[in-house]
């Protein structure tokens, strides 16, 4: 398995992020909401994503920076649930919705949770894919 997260696969180009809120398609596992869009890019990635946590609910950039943080070890370290059950490329974008510091283990446990949500979203919107 690859645990890497690298430059290519993070989500930077505010045109996309802007796209994902206004046409994606949204899953929530509290305190987790995830953002999705189909994308094709001529990279041979398969996933660009990336994390974003409020500042009404962290005023300060130290904490959430560290939230972020803890985001995207989160993402790695199960992004493989999601990239060896799906064919086509999406953009993701995880947003922090509580205003509580998270711990990484619970953390973890919804991201999973979060990904095999999306990975049967996608597998039974296959076969209508035409409306």
């Amino acid at each position: 398995m690859n645990f890497k997260y690298p430059k290519k696969e993070k989500l930077k180009s505010k045109k996309l992020i802007e796209k994902l809120f206004v046409e994606g398609k949204s899953i929530s596992k509290y305190p987790i909401k995830l953002f999705y869009l189909p994308i094709s890019t001529e990279e041979d990635i398969k996933i660009k994503a990336g994390v974003s946590v409020s500042k009404r609910n962290f005023k300060t950039s130290p904490k959430r920076n560290q939230v972020k943080r803890l985001l995207r070890e989160a993402y790695r370290l199960n992004k493989h649930l999601v990239a060896e059950n799906i064919n086509s490329q999406f953009a993701f974008l995880f947003l922090y919705l509580s205003k509580d510091k998270p711990e990484f283990h619970l953390l973890e446990n919804k991201m999973q949770h979060l990904l095999n949500e999306f990975v049967k979203q996608t597998h039974t919107q296959k076969p209508d894919e035409n409306n």
